[in-house]
Order: C-alpha cells, then structure tokens, then sequence
C-alpha cells in the first residue's frame, strides 16, 4: 500500500519537517497538534482550557481532511506542561468525542513546541470501504 500525504488549511500548517497526517489504508497517522488558530498561526489564548479546545478543533479538522471524523480516532495521546489541567481536558474531550471511547494516554512533559499547554496527536482508523 502506498501512504497518502494529508494536509488541509483548516488546521495549523506544519512547523516542522512532517505532514498533518499519513494515511495508509484505512489507517491513519496523525501529528501533533497545539492550539494554534489556523489562519493566524498564533495561539487562540493562555488559558488553558481554550488552548484544550483549539487543540481538539485541530484534530478535528485534520480527521475530516483525511476522510473521517474525530470520533474515528482509536488512540490519542495528549501532552501536558501541567498534569493538573486533566480534569479539564476530560471535560473538553468529553465536549468532541461520546463513548466508545479511544484509546488514551496522558502524559506530563516539560515543555511543548512554541511554549504550548497541549499537544495531542493519535490514530485513527477509518470505516472500511471494503
């Protein structure tokens, strides 16, 4: 199978030497995303839960580039400068994605690229067209 490069303007371009995402068969890569407002490439805010959500617009966005949609997702992980803030991205993640549920981990980091709060980046899997 060949890999197909994924890349729309409704999410950050990518700052870095990667792709949004790559998709290869049903399965697709997604990079990480923080809460830059894609037409202006500027943080939407420092509060933190506005950063949450911008963060999960951007998944979004890529998701629905790529032929599906954020509750396609099977894995995420969700970068953290601060694990204190989990409880509010639950009740974020809980504002995008209903039960079933994916895959997750939290995890608590130093820092993250531009001086962000989050970042999430995951897989997604999506409805066969076979």
């Amino acid at each position: 199978m060949s890999k197909v490069i994924i890349s729309t303007e409704n999410a950050p371009a990518a700052i870095g030497t990667y792709s949004q995402a790559v998709k290869i068969g049903t399965t697709v890569y997604l990079s990480g995303q923080i809460p830059l407002v894609p037409e202006t490439m500027e943080f939407v805010s420092e509060d933190f839960r506005a950063q949450a959500v911008q963060v999960f617009k951007n998944v979004a966005a890529v998701c629905e580039a790529a032929g599906g949609e954020l509750q396609d997702m099977v894995k995420l992980q969700i970068y953290l400068t601060d694990l204190g803030q989990f409880a509010i991205v639950n009740e974020v993640m809980a504002e995008f994605l209903q039960s079933p549920y994916p895959a997750r981990a939290a995890i608590g980091v130093k820092a993250l690229p531009k001086g962000a709060q989050i970042e999430i980046d995951g897989v997604m899997e999506l409805p066969s067209t076979n």
